[in-house]
């Protein structure tokens, strides 16, 4: 079957999100000072990852709500009872630093323009439709995607495979004709081939294995792979 469509995921995959993240609340704690029972600045940095991935997760799991988890992600990060209002004002003031650092991979444009006569596009994400509209727009690449389908309004997420369907459904196309591209090898690029579309790992660390999967290494190799795709689903051989 061809491949008429990509859907997208958006954060670190074409947005770089873990450096905009990590910049913007250095520049944060530089305003806010470090919080109690960190030693440093850069063992801050890591926990606000790691607390980022715990929190992400209870959401996807439909156990908070997107505005929950920044709050339980803020509370726990400071080690501090805040209200609602106090935790939304640190986090506000937090995204604010973040927004500022927001950019594109250099290799999103130029993947983009080469795919833009033979392939539709449209975005899946686990996050809300207003923050990442408001994000491509930013970015400059929002009229690039035709349609656009996230979690918090759909009510379920990547990896469930109604997640896939949906983002396939925008497009009126079969699972079968749609490639989804991520830089989660679970969530991502396996979850999309357990839903019947062609998953492809967006593996920019060189984190390797997972031969079961399709991976690339950088989008520079996507158009290549999608034009000579003729059976679905099978491994590449990048890298």
């Amino acid at each position: 079957m061809v491949i008429r469509a990509v859907l997208w995921d958006i954060d670190d995959t074409i947005f770089d999100y873990t450096t905009a993240d990590r910049l913007g609340m250095h520049k944060h704690l530089e305003h806010e000072g470090l919080p109690d029972g960190y030693k440093n600045v850069e063992q801050a940095l890591v926990a606000w990852r790691e607390l980022t991935d715990v929190h992400w997760a209870r959401f996807a799991a439909g156990e908070t709500d997107f505005q929950g988890q920044r709050r339980e992600r803020v509370r726990e990060f400071l080690s501090r009872p805040l209200g609602d209002a106090e935790a939304d004002g640190w986090f506000a003031r937090h995204a604010a630093h973040y927004e500022a650092a927001w950019s594109l991979f250099p290799d999103v444009l130029p993947a983009l323009d080469l795919l833009a006569d033979g392939f539709r596009h449209a975005v899946l994400s686990n996050a809300s439709v207003h923050n990442q509209d408001r994000k491509l727009r930013r970015l400059g690449v929002r009229d690039r995607f035709e349609a656009m389908v996230c979690a918090v309004e759909l009510g379920i997420s990547k990896p469930d495979a109604g997640a896939f369907h949906a983002g396939c459904e925008a497009l009126a196309l079969e699972p079968r004709e749609v490639a989804y591209v991520g830089n989660e090898p679970d969530i991502d690029a396996g979850g999309a081939a357990a839903a019947g579309l062609m998953g492809i790992w967006l593996d920019r660390g060189g984190r390797g294995g997972r031969p079961e999967l399709v991976r690339i290494s950088g989008l520079d190799q996507l158009p290549g792979l999608l034009a000579g795709n003729t059976r679905f689903g099978a491994p590449d051989t990048f890298g």
